[in-house]
């Protein structure tokens, strides 16, 4: 990767949906290096999906829940890589301690919350995990 696709990266992290018309006159190249270096970067599994951002407080319905990871030896990014092909998985933190990673979970209710549990924890190269489900937050200031 060039300085080039990671600024496309960081436009497409900024808005999935800009045209490739508008990406390619932001990073000042042409609409086919664009278009070519997408494809590449799905390619190689660099860009892994497209995702819509909801706001928190618009699901005032949904179950949050932090999911604290421990990943088996090199696994890391095998591991990054199932968990952002997990749609409940609303973010993923890389951290230092005791756990790998912090994956922030969404689900619509309990059973729900239940199969993506399940599911995550039968990701291959996680050895352990540890979850809360989040029951309020409060703001200083």
């Amino acid at each position: 990767m060039d300085d080039t696709d990671r600024q496309l990266i960081a436009q497409l992290r900024r808005d999935a949906r800009t045209s490739i018309a508008a990406l390619a006159a932001r990073l000042k190249v042409s609409r086919g290096t664009v278009t070519n270096r997408i494809k590449r970067l799905e390619d190689d599994g660099v860009i892994v999906g497209y995702t819509v951002r909801v706001r928190p407080e618009a699901l005032q319905s949904v179950i949050k829940a932090w999911m604290s990871i421990a990943v088996e030896g090199n696994q890391t990014r095998v591991v990054i890589a199932s968990l952002l092909g997990e749609p409940n998985v609303a973010a993923l933190h890389d951290t230092n301690g005791r756990w790998d990673l912090l994956a922030e979970l969404r689900a619509e209710n309990l059973q729900e919350l239940a199969k993506v549990l399940e599911r995550i924890r039968l990701v291959k190269g996680i050895s352990n995990t540890e979850t809360s489900i989040h029951l309020e937050t409060y703001r200083l200031g």
